[in-house]
């Protein structure tokens, strides 16, 4: 798999624009929790996952987290190259959760091919409609969902992204995907295994009744 399949418009670019690309392209290959893109300081460019996973949160001046978006194999991440849309100032942090090999495209790069390209322009534009819906999506979560319900659907999600009912996955890491605290993330799982949804163990928690948790989440 090139960079060439995976990149949406790039049979719409000229020649020129094309070889601007290749010449300034990085590959990274970066191990689970590595930190690729920390903050509105940054200006890392833009990313493209080959394989992996990629975690997208922003932090609280309390320190807690709280996850905006995910990436996957072929997803492109904007906002590490946000330093190009000055009226975005997003202090999001991109993080692997799993190892992951990307492309990196240098933010002047880009923007200079973005400001010449129609479909790479308009590509742009329909990829932050894209995360910005997904931010608002989240709010609504936060603002109008219970967390039994959020905690039920993070489950199933996570569940259906791994390919299994048996998650590795602790307390902690689920409060920081939902921005919580890991006491509340606690007392709602134990909740959960007494009302025989999850079974709990050390670093791991077993869905046993997906039906009812789907039910709840929704």
């Amino acid at each position: 798999m090139t960079f060439q399949d995976c990149f949406p418009v790039w049979n719409k670019l000229n020649t020129d624009q094309q070889n601007r690309i290749l010449g300034s392209l990085m590959s990274r290959a970066v191990k689970r929790g590595a930190i690729l893109h920390n903050g509105d300081r940054d200006c890392t460019g833009l990313l493209l996952v080959a394989s992996g996973q990629l975690r997208a949160y922003i932090l609280s001046e309390e320190g807690r987290e709280i996850t905006l978006y995910r990436l996957f194999d072929r997803d492109i991440c904007l906002f590490s190259a946000s330093c190009m849309m000055r009226s975005v100032q997003f202090a999001v942090t991109i993080q692997a959760e799993k190892d992951t090999e990307l492309w990196v495209i240098p933010t002047e790069v880009y923007q200079s091919i973005m400001a010449e390209s129609a479909p790479a322009a308009n590509f742009t534009n329909e990829l932050m409609a894209s995360r910005f819906s997904e931010v608002m999506w989240l709010i609504e979560q936060v603002m109008w969902k219970s967390m039994d319900r959020r905690v039920a659907g993070f489950l199933l999600e996570e569940a259906a992204i791994e390919g299994t009912s048996q998650l590795k996955i602790t307390h902690e890491t689920i409060a920081n995907h939902l921005g919580s605290h890991r006491e509340v993330i606690t007392r709602m799982l134990r909740y959960f295994q007494s009302e025989g949804l999850v079974k709990l163990s050390r670093g791991m928690v077993t869905l046993l009744d997906e039906e009812r948790l789907a039910a709840l989440s929704d």
